[in-house]
């Protein structure tokens, strides 16, 4: 059975879902949304991470005290301003927004929020950082202080971030309640989700639409095809080999932006990748110009340093060659390393996302030229996420954008010190970078934050924490009679389901 006529099996079979099967399934119909998502979300959690998909449907349903404009500011979100106190503070004014229970956000709901994402046996995304508060005043339910043990800068970013919502504290025991411009109506596990307007929702007039159906397409192929034949109305993912015909056809819109990226991450906790000349002769094996033209069709660029945007004044132009590709320099670091004779180890990707099925495939070939020998396990994303998280892998492929377009938004996949995630290596700890991110997150003043973070870059060239492949085009297709809808830029790309709130289907 092929591939189409496995998906209109599935479709079929959606009983618990009406939508489904009606006639009215099909996009087109004025008001209603009809959006291809690449994969099932794995999980809603407000403050886990389990990939893109998830985070566009929490972007829907949920809402954080900041979050960004459709030009990439930062703007209020649940709060509407926000100062500092002192060096080691700041003070957030909410706004008059309710909960989809229609209870007020007030600052007891943000305490508790940060409390259980801090709290010890959280597996919360943000943990770390949200263990560095020192205490939450509540000195009436519209201000909230959040006082920390150390100064961060970059608090008011971090907020935006779509793992760190604020969640009603009276939200049903294993449920979580938020305040974004939509609710899940209903779901059909691996297959779809249905949501609707949430008519409390604090932005005056929005949201325009009065349903989305979001139907996963995990086959890429499947996912352009059902945008073609007006099945859906707007999907995510792009695969670059559809990019040119997409931007073709008059009835449809091709919106992309570059901000995302490609690299690779290791497990540190045992041998061989514990060794940075090991992890340094990875770095130098890649012929980053062949990845690009194979896996994006042209359309990307080698990424041979940390990912900080050219266009970014915090970006170091002394190191845009710190990888480069050098066979025999890796040869020389294995030997180093003490592995004459080559290392034969995994290398973890998935077969469902076509870049990085095809990204790992070529590093393979690379590798495999300087003595190592990787073999490919391609499982589904969520089996993909499960398996990284637990660092049941040598080397691993992984491709997203940063948290946002401040430097610190790499932090992420460079500080070792941080929980255990998919998107960074498995228990690979260089203290200096660590104490270096935090210095960096604590300066207010930009020039000797730009300082600090060259010198991250400096070690991070040395260390390889992480190993940069390339920067690639990210692309969201819609059908014409799609408006309101923005593909964010840069790092902010996989925000763009901000956007849901003022998009309208003619």
């Amino acid at each position: 059975m092929g591939p189409t006529v496995s998906r209109r099996a599935a479709m079929a079979g959606a009983a618990s879902l009406p939508f489904l099967r009606a006639p009215s399934a099909r996009a087109g119909t004025p008001g209603e949304l009809t959006f291809g998502l690449s994969s099932f979300p794995p999980s809603i959690q407000p403050w886990q991470n389990t990939g893109t998909a998830a985070a566009t449907i929490k972007l829907m349903i949920y809402r954080g005290l900041t979050s960004y404009a459709p030009d990439g500011a930062l703007r209020g979100e649940l709060a509407e301003s926000w100062q500092p106190i002192g060096t080691q503070g700041w003070e957030f004014k909410l706004r008059d927004a309710r909960f989809q229970n229609g209870e007020k956000v007030t600052s007891a709901d943000v305490k508790w929020t940060i409390e259980q994402i801090a709290a010890e046996r959280s597996t919360a995304y943000f943990r770390a950082e949200m263990q560095g508060v020192e205490r939450v005043e509540t000195p009436d339910d519209r201000t909230v202080r959040i006082i920390l043990k150390s100064p961060v800068a970059t608090l008011p970013i971090m907020m935006a971030s779509y793992h760190l919502p604020i969640i009603s504290r009276n939200s049903p025991r294993g449920t979580f309640v938020g305040a974004g411009p939509f609710m899940i109506k209903a779901q059909e596990r691996g297959v779809s989700l249905e949501l609707e307007p949430f008519t409390g929702f604090h932005r005056a007039g929005l949201p325009k639409l009065r349903r989305i159906r979001a139907i996963a397409y995990a086959d890429e192929n499947l996912r352009v095809a059902a945008l073609r034949s007006g099945d859906v109305d707007l999907i995510e993912y792009v695969p670059w080999q559809s990019m040119d015909a997409i931007a073709a056809d008059p009835a449809l819109s091709l919106d992309t932006v570059d901000g995302a990226f490609m690299f690779l991450v290791f497990n540190g906790s045992r041998p061989p990748f514990n060794d940075p000349r090991v992890r340094k002769a990875v770095a130098h094996a890649i012929k980053r110009d062949e990845l690009v033209r194979a896996a994006f069709f042209g359309r990307g660029s080698a990424l041979q340093q940390l990912p900080v945007a050219e266009s970014s004044p915090f970006y170091n132009a002394e190191f845009k060659d710190g990888w480069k590709y050098d066979p025999d320099l890796s040869k020389r670091l294995l030997a180093e390393a003490g592995h004459t004779g080559g290392i034969s180890c995994s290398l973890l990707s998935t077969a469902q996302y076509g870049m990085h099925k095809d990204t790992a495939e070529v590093v393979q070939q690379h590798l495999a030229a300087v003595g190592i020998r990787a073999e490919l396990n391609m499982p589904d994303w969520a089996t993909r996420v499960a398996i990284g998280n637990r660092g049941q892998y040598d080397v691993a492929v992984m491709g997203t954008a940063a948290d946002s377009n401040d430097p610190d938004g790499i932090a992420s996949f460079i500080d070792g010190s941080l929980a255990p995630s998919y998107v960074r290596s498995f228990n690979l700890k260089i203290d200096r970078i660590t104490e270096l991110l935090a210095a960096g997150r604590a300066e207010f003043d930009q020039a000797k934050r730009r300082d600090i973070y060259r010198e991250v870059e400096r070690i991070a060239i040395e260390q390889a924490p992480m190993v940069g492949l390339t920067w690639r085009s990210q692309g969201y297709a819609m059908r014409k009679q799609v408006t309101g809808f923005t593909n964010l830029p840069g790092a902010l790309t996989f925000y763009s389901g901000l956007t849901f709130e003022t998009t309208s289907v003619a």
